[in-house]
Formats: C-alpha cells, sequence, structure tokens
C-alpha cells in the first residue's frame, strides 16, 4: 500500500539544473540523473488515488501510481517492466513531454503541487538502461505478413516496435540521412541527447526491424512499389508545414526563417562535432543560420521557440527577443477558465528562460525592416488585444505602440500547419483535411485499404505522448487487419482528444 502520507511529509522537488554558465558552453542535456533517493521521496509523494486521474491525463494510459510505489519501495526492475507495459519510449516522454499527466493529478485538486511523475519515469527509464541494456524482446514466429512504416518519428518507431513483436517484418522508411523525425534533427541536444535515440533503435534492429534511410516515398519509391512489397502500409510523417507570415511587409528579406530550420541546421552541427566533422550551421542551399553574434528575434511563445532560445544561447547570441501575441499568462491555474484536470494556460518558463533573453507579450510584428540591402535589421512591433469573435481571432494593435527591436536573425515559431502537402498523399490516395492533417476511419484508415496513419501527420502537431499512443493504437489496427493472432494494446482510437473543460 502506498504512503497515506507521503505528500505530507515530501514537499515537491525536482534535481538541480547544471549551473547556467557551464551549460551554455556545450550541448548536453540541462538536467543531470537525479539520486535515487530523492527519486524515492519523490514517487512517495503519490497517493495512489482510487481514480487516478493521471490516467487520464495520459493518453498512453501509464500505470502512474504502480510505478511510483514500486520506485517507493526499490522494486526498480518491476518498475521497469511496469513503466514498458505501456510506452515503448519512455526515456523520450520524460525528457520531452510536458506531462498533461502532472496537471491531472489529484495534488493539483487539494492545492499541492502535483507529483513529479515526468522525472520519476525518466529515472526509471534510464534504470533500464543501467541494469541491464534496452535488451530485446523475442520475437515470435514470423506471420509471413509484411508492414511498410513511413517516418521514422515517435509514432513510426512505436508501432514498428509493436508490430515486429507481433511477428510481422517491418521495414521503416526515412527520407533523412538518420532516422528519429523530429526527435534527432528538430529536438536539441540538450534536451535529448541523442545517445537515447541511438540505444532504442538497436533495440529495435534487434527484434526485426529494418531500417532504410535516405528514401523519399513518393519519390525515390513510389506508393505502388511500397504497396506491391507490403502487406500494409503506415504514414507516419509528423507535421511539418511550417506556418509563415508572407502577409507581413519585410518578409522575404534575408535572415528571416522559419524556426525549424534553424533548429535542423543546429542539431546538424552538433551531430558532425560528435563525428568529428567540422560542420557549420547552413541551410541546404549552403545560407548561414547561425546566431553567434546576432541579435535573434524569436516570434512565438511555445516549445519550438523555447528550443531556438537555448540554441541561440549556445551559438553565442549577442541578445535575444522572444515575442509572444497573447498577454502573460498567470503563474497559476485560474480555475473557471481551466479546471482541474485539464491542461492549465499557466506561465510555463523553460531552461532556457534562464539562461538570459527578453520575454515581450502580448505584441505583433508589423514589419520586418530592410536595412537597404535585402538584409533584415530590426523587427516594428506594436502592442496587441486578442478576442475571439465567431470562433476567429481579431488581433488589434494599439495606435501609438510602434517600437523597433534589432534583428540581424528572425525565426518564426508560430506554429505547424500539418503535414507538408508531398507526392505520397496523391499516390497512396489520400488528402488533407482543412487542418493539414489526414483523416482516419475509426479502424486507423486513411480512406485507402491497408493504407493506415497516426501520430502528427493524422492528429496535426501535437505531443509526442500522443504521437506514441497513436502509432501503438494503430499498430493494433494493423495487426488485427492483417489477421494476427490475439489483440494488441490501443490506448487511443482516432477520435480522442485530450481532457478539456466542456
Amino acid at each position: 500500500m502506498p504512503d497515506p502520507n507521503g505528500f505530507l511529509r515530501y514537499d515537491r522537488r525536482l534535481p538541480a539544473r547544471r549551473p547556467v554558465p557551464v551549460r551554455i558552453m556545450d550541448w548536453r542535456e540541462v538536467y543531470p540523473p537525479a539520486g535515487e533517493e530523492l527519486i524515492r521521496e519523490q514517487a512517495t509523494r503519490c497517493m495512489d488515488c482510487g481514480i487516478p486521474f493521471c490516467h487520464d491525463g495520459c493518453p498512453l494510459g501509464n500505470r502512474i501510481p504502480d510505478w511510483n510505489d514500486l520506485v517507493r519501495t526499490g522494486g526498480w526492475d518491476a518498475a521497469v517492466e511496469s513503466l514498458h507495459a505501456t510506452n515503448n519510449f519512455p526515456e523520450f516522454t520524460g525528457r520531452l513531454c510536458p506531462a498533461p499527466c502532472e496537471a491531472a493529478c489529484v495534488l493539483g485538486l487539494g492545492g499541492q503541487q502535483p507529483v513529479t511523475i515526468k522525472q520519476v519515469e525518466v529515472e526509471i527509464a534510464d534504470a533500464a538502461v543501467a541494469r541491464g541494456g534496452l535488451r530485446p524482446q523475442p520475437v515470435p514466429a514470423p506471420t509471413g505478413r509484411s508492414v511498410a512504416v513511413v517516418g521514422s518519428g515517435p509514432a513510426g518507431l512505436a508501432a514498428a516496435q509493436q508490430l515486429a513483436r507481433a511477428g510481422h517484418a517491418v521495414t521503416v522508411y526515412e527520407r533523412d540521412d538518420a532516422l528519429g523525425g523530429l526527435l534527432r534533427y528538430g529536438i536539441p541536444d540538450f534536451k535529448l541527447e541523442k545517445r537515447h535515440i541511438d540505444r532504442r533503435l538497436a533495440q529495435l534492429a534487434a527484434e526485426g526491424v529494418r531500417f532504410r534511410t535516405g528514401v523519399n516515398v513518393g519519390v525515390d519509391v513510389t506508393a505502388e512499389e511500397l504497396r506491391a512489397e507490403h502487406d500494409a502500409v503506415l504514414l507516419a510523417c509528423g507535421a511539418l508545414q511550417g506556418r509563415d507570415t508572407p502577409e507581413t511587409p519585410g518578409r522575404a528579406l534575408r535572415g528571416v526563417h522559419q524556426a525549424m530550420a534553424h533548429l535542423v541546421a543546429a542539431n546538424r552541427v552538433v551531430a558532425a562535432a560528435g563525428e568529428g566533422r567540422p560542420a557549420l550551421a547552413t541551410l541546404p542551399d549552403g545560407t548561414p543560420i547561425d546566431a553567434a553574434g546576432k541579435h535573434v528575434v524569436i516570434i512565438g511563445g511555445g516549445d519550438t521557440a523555447a528550443d531556438c532560445l537555448g540554441v541561440a544561447h549556445r551559438q553565442g547570441a549577442a541578445g535575444v527577443h522572444q515575442l509572444d501575441l497573447y498577454p502573460e499568462p498567470p503563474a497559476d491555474r485560474d480555475a473557471a477558465r481551466d479546471p482541474w484536470p485539464t491542461w492549465p494556460w499557466v506561465l510555463r518558463s523553460y531552461p532556457a528562460h534562464e539562461e538570459g533573453g527578453e520575454r515581450v507579450f502580448a505584441v505583433a510584428v508589423q514589419e520586418f525592416v530592410d536595412d537597404g540591402t535585402g538584409q533584415v535589421r530590426a523587427v516594428r512591433i506594436a502592442e496587441v488585444t486578442v478576442e475571439k469573435v465567431d470562433g476567429r481571432r481579431i488581433v488589434t494593435a494599439l495606435p501609438g505602440s510602434e517600437r523597433e527591436i534589432p534583428a540581424d536573425l528572425v525565426l518564426l515559431a508560430i506554429g505547424f500547419e500539418g503535414t507538408e502537402e508531398q507526392p505520397l498523399l496523391a499516390q497512396f490516395g489520400v488528402t488533407r483535411n482543412g487542418r493539414g492533417a489526414v483523416d482516419a476511419r475509426p479502424d486507423w484508415q486513411a480512406g485507402a485499404d491497408g493504407v493506415f496513419v497516426a501520430g502528427d501527420m493524422h492528429r496535426g502537431a501535437s505531443l509526442i505522448v500522443w504521437a506514441i499512443a497513436e502509432g501503438r493504437a494503430a499498430a493494433a489496427a494493423i495487426h488485427a487487419y492483417l489477421g494476427g493472432v490475439g489483440t494488441l494494446p490501443a490506448p487511443v482510437d482516432p477520435a480522442r482528444q485530450p481532457l478539456a473543460a466542456r
């Protein structure tokens, strides 16, 4: 039985981050490993509620009270097994997920700080490596059926692992030169060192998953060829179409880029350095996109913007401003707006924010200012109000509030418009909906027999836990479609949405 007084005896505590002056000199993860004593203490705060709402906050249905109590009592091997029963890649989610499970923790209902679920999760995942590595699971007798997975992000890899463990022959196709999707080139190493991805890929390979990199499905291999070779196809290509602002004067100036272009270039430099190769942060056409010595303006207030902020610090930016269209959120949950256990709108400060830079709220860019040579030299901003009218966002600039902020490099981190328009869509007979995503039937098929879709390609840009959950659920549907014996776990259906107030 859990300790009923644990949350009274211990306050919420996280391991201390590496000192700012030290960590901005390298690309290693911000958080060092937590000691076993701290993690056991924090796991003790879990009350094993009669109705554990953290299960509903997490689309994977992670058995959070179970593994919290196993950590509390020192049952690390059992905790590893319990965690992996619902989550293929807890070392990813423990580092990258914003933890909607914590927002749904029952302690939050009583005015307490939630259990550090995410931190306990990552420590269990790391313990799995330390206590014997990520051992491949024995593959049953082959079914003789073959599945192609297009895309090697968390949704594609989760589906691939589930299907391989069910005995199907799985081949993952990735158009980039390395596997991992946005985990590889979109997430900076200070949040996720790539050794974690490589360990999982080695486990999947040992379980029989085949990987083909540098293959752009729809171009290098056609949908017809893929369908002739495989019995089913899963499309898990992500939602990489960045939202732009083409109507803003000066958008075409040099130095104004999509945020993801900056992150990919920086990640490639770090990867090359790890292999002992020199590299520069450049776009594919050779255009430099390094923040060193530059005044950087990041437009957007979410995770991608914070990632760009941390990268700019490590590249040696002269100064950074991060602009947010909305007013500064409150420090605590507004129960009238976001009642427990829903995800609250609150001010979220990431480690990158304590490293420097200035956040500016309730402003919008009016113009990217030309230096006279076609290069951006500043952004002209104005204070704004934002209203919702009939479901539409109305942004109104306040007269007389305009000012300029110096800018040599501007990064647009204003969200994503869905999956990219690409040849494979028409070839597979699927189309994008009004949100730029691909709809799925209740059986996860995307309008063409034997063609399935999952992850951000189906949901739109979302959380890593949703990607893994959809990958697992789509794998269950594919297994049934192929006539597989038994059933695989399916934590969500295509219509499932996050907890929300109705």
